[in-house]
């Protein structure tokens, strides 16, 4: 059959399922009108589902083939068909009803996925779907304002479409344009399942046109009232869009998820050449990102209620998070996070990385015995997660700035010296990108632990371990953020290790270099020590790290690039230090293995660790100039002799099921690092 018939078969489906409604009938339907719409909907949806399985069990090849004769007024007739479908089917999104908007728009899915297996007028209909969220929009904000295009000119088949739709869109409201999103949402997660680059490519096109056709300006005074957390309506808008500001939070909810689905998914959909960062939807949701924080929080955050507030925080981060790992991060972007940053989320930024209790309840998150927790404890639940989010995107962002080599200092020219940062980075640093970075976290850092350093500088190391305990502590509960914010640390410049101890009066201009600072608080080195401490040295919990499907290319990078980093500087990696304090406050995982039997757990465990400091090689000659004592070398070599055999043991774990052909990917260059760390042991102990 061909691609023409079906559509001709969809199209008298709907005809005669669903007889045109108008909206007017649609905003207050009684109880049994209701009812039949929500079974003739449902009916529908069931009947294009089973026409989609006789088209996949049809052979593609006899329906891709079509006469080149008819082949225009077969696409006329589908064009036709889709119009008519669209238009008849978009105005249920405005029925009052939740029920009967939620079946229209899984019914839409549903076309979608028909129309995709038809193997034609795939683009036409997500384009129609997409003027349809134009149209929705312009008609809630009184203005033909969605009819404008950047630079492009309207061809006749939209404009038809559009006065086609628009008068059945004419009372379009939040829950109506949230529906259109949650449809386009929908079929964005049929796409990654499919794996259909073709199909891809052009859903991101026409998203990315759409998205630069919206009036987002026009949508300030909507969103967010003349107080900054409010909503405001003007006269041109009828008492029926005039809402509660719930409505107005589901369209911003929606809208949001959208987004980040677009910028989590995109990475399976095809585009052209393979870098993500090109794609005009990407930039277009990045450059929506502050106007998204200013509708969702308000003037400076200001959100009347904390639960919807945290949610957006949430969401907005994530999809702030998302965005660094797709696009190129420049100075200018870099620089309008970081603001952002302390205007929405400074709190979350001072709240204190040290925890006076350990985070046992964040490994509930999910489970039903949250329900359990106190509100006050599920609160500080959440609030811990939010400081993750941001603390994490912060460092990133700062990192990225100090990073950079090749930035216009004119587009930086405002980014100078900050003036709590007493030390003269005009000497040091030629980078202004490099100034904004080290100056962002020379304020964070001053907050947490600089300010204790100049009281007590005797105590240098052992705060700078405790601050980097800490940190590590605040991630281990996000296994999906915890690699990522690990392999940060990377990223960092090394600093000389002459410079790192002087004579007591050059100590008081150490501790104002903040590059030297950092570098020592988050040492890669010590950061690794301090992981595999905080697993109790247990190889099998890197090993269910390494095979998970969420963190096996992370944590193996992460691994990967430490062996690297032993390799090189093997003696500060075997004489990283123990200098006796214990952590009575401690949260690891820790996993127990039954001796009868291959089941293993992972459970908490709040036993006391060793505070473990810094390399000996740079630790001696400080410790020598302050008359402190020197521990035992069996002592000192306690931490490396636990990561020793941490290491090794998962090394035999790897190749054992590398040899059964039981490791999900190929572990080659980890076992060969791995191997070359096994050299180095034996040197060592023949040493």
């Amino acid at each position: 059959m061909s691609s023409s018939s079906e559509y001709s078969r969809l199209c008298r489906l709907i005809n005669d399922s669903l007889p045109p409604y108008t909206e007017s009938e649609l905003i207050s339907v009684t109880k049994q009108k209701e009812k039949d719409l929500l079974l003739a909907l449902s009916q529908v949806s069931r009947k294009i589902q089973l026409w989609i399985y006789e088209l996949d069990s049809d052979s593609y090849d006899d329906m891709a083939a079509q006469p080149t004769c008819t082949e225009k007024l077969e696409n006329y007739e589908e064009h036709c068909c889709l119009t008519g479908i669209i238009a008849n089917l978009i105005v249920f999104l405005t029925a009052d009803s939740q029920y009967v908007q939620y079946l229209a728009s899984k019914v839409l899915v549903v076309i979608s996925e028909f129309v995709a297996d038809s193997g034609s007028n795939w683009e036409g209909f997500v384009h129609f779907l997409c003027v349809c969220f134009e149209v929705a929009i312009g008609n809630f904000l009184s203005s033909s304002l969605a009819l404008q295009t950047a630079g492009n000119e309207i061809s006749t088949e939209k404009s038809s479409f559009v006065v086609f739709v628009k008068p059945r869109l004419k009372n379009a409201n939040w829950s109506a344009v949230a529906g259109i999103i949650r449809v386009l949402r929908n079929i964005l997660k049929y796409l990654k399942q499919e794996y259909d680059d073709q199909l891809g490519k052009i859903y991101l096109d026409s998203i990315s046109s759409c998205l630069s056709n919206v009036p987002w300006d026009s949508l300030n005074d909507v969103c967010v009232g003349q107080n900054g957390d409010t909503q405001r309506c003007s006269d041109a808008f009828s008492l029926r869009n005039v809402q509660l500001p719930e409505s107005r939070v589901v369209f911003l909810g929606n809208l949001v998820q959208f987004f980040c689905s677009l910028v989590e998914q995109s990475g399976s959909l095809g585009v052209p050449g393979g870098s993500l960062d090109k794609h005009p939807v990407l930039c277009n949701i990045n450059n929506l990102v502050p106007k998204l924080l200013y509708w969702c929080l308000g003037k400076q955050g200001n959100c009347n209620n904390l639960c919807i507030s945290q949610y957006f925080k949430h969401k907005l981060l994530m999809l702030m998070i998302r965005l660094s790992f797709h696009i190129h991060l420049q100075y200018s972007i870099l620089a309008s996070w970081l603001q952002v940053l302390h205007e929405y989320f400074q709190d979350l930024l001072l709240q204190p990385i040290c925890q006076v209790k350990p985070d046992e309840n964040g490994c509930l998150e999910g489970s039903p015995f949250l329900f359990s927790i106190l509100d006050g404890e599920v609160y500080s639940m959440s609030l811990r997660h939010l400081q993750r989010q941001a603390v994490f995107l912060f460092l990133r962002c700062s990192f990225s700035l100090i990073s950079l080599r090749e930035e216009i200092r004119e587009q930086c020219a405002y980014a100078t010296t900050n003036s709590c940062v007493t030390f003269d980075l005009n000497s040091n640093l030629e980078c202004c990108s490099q100034k904004k970075g080290l100056s962002e976290l020379y304020e964070w850092l001053q907050g947490h632990i600089l300010k204790y350093l100049v009281v007590d500088h005797e105590m240098y190391w052992e705060k700078c371990i405790d601050f980097a305990l800490s940190f590590l502590q605040l991630f281990m509960h996000e296994d999906d953020i915890l690699f990522e914010v690990l392999l940060l640390m990377f990223s960092l410049p090394s600093c000389p290790e002459q410079q790192v101890c002087q004579e007591r009066g050059a100590f008081q201009e150490m501790k104002e270099d903040v590059l030297l600072h950092v570098s020592h608080i988050f040492n890669p080195l010590n950061l690794f020590h301090l992981f595999l401490a905080e697993l109790h040295y247990d190889h099998q919990v890197l090993l269910d790290y390494l095979i998970s499907k969420d963190t096996g290319i992370s944590c193996a990078e992460y691994i990967l690039r430490c062996l690297r980093k032993i390799c090189e500087s093997w003696d500060l990696f075997v004489e990283f230090s123990v200098t006796g304090k214990f952590m009575s406050q401690s949260f690891r995982k820790k996993r127990k293995v039954f001796q009868n039997g291959p089941d293993s757990q992972v459970e908490p465990s709040s036993s006391p660790i060793i505070d473990v400091g810094i390399p000996m090689s740079l630790e001696k000659e400080c410790m020598r100039k302050h008359n402190y004592g020197h521990k035992e070398r069996g002592s000192r070599e306690q931490p490396f002799k636990e990561a020793k055999e941490c290491l090794l043991s998962l090394k035999n774990s790897v190749e054992n099921l590398h040899q059964k052909s039981l490791f999900p990917y190929n572990p080659q260059v980890l076992l060969r690092r791995l191997t070359r760390f096994h050299q180095l042991c034996i040197e060592h102990e023949e040493c």
